[in-house]
């Protein structure tokens, strides 16, 4: 199978980022850029990734889908959502940490995260960086968020995490983020790095991939 058709089936099969799965439409508007970080924080800690996505859905269909509002709401009100997905042992510091983030987020950038793009000035490392001033947002939140936000963000382009391009390299696919970009057009880039995660993730998946080639 040649890398362009390959690249074809992974996104087919695995293409699905996290932020669609719950329910995000990502555009580059405050609230969805939000969500996203939010999603990031629930994935920061060791769980499944189904159950972090449960937990945000169970916080945006609470009302906390910005900063303002996810910081007006009682830590026992995001105790009780992240509760109703099952998102247990951490779901208390876990709440903490997203009042606190939301809180800074509001006092630093208005609750706008293109403020911090802004104070980045295009340059990725440094939207890393910022993104790890945020409550439970480390190197791997960090990662999930440019992941996914390449789409709308360009200067992140292409972004591509070593868990994305071990999958990659186990399936015969270029090595680097510039060879992988060259896979697929601009707009589908956060698809084939989320297809990649899950690849690597998935038990039995490279096989089945390389068997189809």
């Amino acid at each position: 199978m040649s890398r362009p058709v390959k690249a074809k089936q992974l996104l087919e099969e695995y293409g699905r980022t996290h932020a669609e799965e719950a329910g995000i439409r990502l555009r580059n508007t405050p609230a969805p850029l939000y969500q996203l970080l939010t999603l990031c924080v629930l994935f920061s800690v060791p769980i499944k990734a189904d159950i972090a996505v449960a937990a945000a859905r169970e916080l945006f269909g609470a009302g906390m889908r910005t900063p303002r509002a996810m910081a007006a709401s009682s830590w026992q009100d995001r105790v009780d959502a992240l509760g109703r997905a099952h998102y247990r042992r951490y779901d208390e510091s876990t709440a903490t940490a997203l009042g606190a983030g939301a809180e800074l987020l509001v006092d630093r950038y208005r609750g706008d995260l293109r403020r911090l793009r802004e104070e980045a000035d295009g340059d990725p490392d440094r939207i890393r960086e910022l993104l790890q001033e945020l409550p439970r947002i480390g190197p791997v939140g960090a990662d999930i968020f440019c992941r996914e936000a390449q789409g709308v963000w360009p200067e992140l382009r292409p972004a591509f995490d070593g868990r994305a391009r071990h999958g990659a390299a186990e399936l015969g696919l270029p090595k680097t983020p510039e060879g992988l970009a060259r896979l697929v057009s601009a707009e589908d880039l956060p698809r084939l790095a989320a297809a990649l995660v899950r690849v690597e993730l998935t038990r039995g998946a490279v096989d089945e991939l390389r068997h189809a080639g």
